[in-house]
This record gives structure tokens, C-alpha cells and sequence, in this order.
């Protein structure tokens, strides 16, 4: 995970992203577009407002190729956690399988070294 927070980092383009994503996806975001969209319509262009229009699906347009961009990478994100979490997993079952073999070889070492007269008879 932090391998992919470098990556993240170290590129400027990614960096970029990030920031537009952040500030896309705040408050600060909205408010600033119903003030900057209430200027224009009271102020720049009378209705039906079709350079507004035209600003509008432009920005829709690269937001949502941000939003794209980001959900990628969280896919990304995702599949690398996913793979080293599958690898760790591994790890500890093979740790716990030759536990548990040593376990069973230990308990046998110790049935063997038992006294045969402390065991009940297979008869009995």
C-alpha cells in the first residue's frame, strides 16, 4: 500500500488528479458553482444561457473523466491490497499447516514414549 501511495506521489499527473478529484468532490465545490452559476445567469447572459450551457458540459465532461481516472486507480488500489493480502494469508496457512504437523509429530513422539501399562488394554 505504500508502494502505491509513492507511485501516487511521485507523479505529477496523478497528483494533479488527486487534487481536482478533492476539490471536486467538497462542498466548497458546490458553493462555488452556485455563486459562479447564479453570477452568470444574473449577470453575463440572459436566458436560455447557452455559453453557460456549453461551459457546463464541458466541465461534466472532464469531471467525469476524473471521476473515471480515480476509480481506476482505486481499482488498482484495491487489487494490489487484494494480492498482498491473498500472499499473507498464504503465508500464515502454510505457517499454521507445518504447526499443526509438528504438533501432531510432537504428540506422537510423546504417545511412543508413553508406558504401555498406562493405557487401557484393547480389550478391556
Amino acid at each position: 500500500m505504500l508502494a502505491e501511495a509513492e507511485r501516487r506521489a511521485s507523479s505529477v499527473q496523478l497528483r494533479i488528479a488527486d487534487a481536482i478529484t478533492a476539490f471536486a468532490g467538497s462542498m466548497m465545490f458546490v458553493y462555488l458553482h452556485i455563486a459562479l452559476f447564479a453570477v452568470w445567469m444574473l449577470v453575463f447572459e440572459k436566458s436560455p444561457w447557452p455559453t453557460l450551457t456549453l461551459i457546463v458540459s464541458l466541465e461534466a465532461i472532464f469531471l467525469s473523466t476524473f471521476v473515471m481516472i480515480g476509480q481506476n486507480r482505486q481499482a488498482a488500489f484495491q487489487q494490489a491490497k487484494a494480492d498482498h493480502d491473498y500472499i499473507a494469508q498464504q503465508k500464515l496457512l502454510e505457517e499454521n499447516t507445518e504447526l499443526t504437523r509438528t504438533i501432531h509429530r510432537l504428540t506422537q513422539e510423546i504417545h511412543a514414549r508413553m508406558p504401555e501399562s498406562g493405557t487401557p488394554s484393547a480389550g478391556a
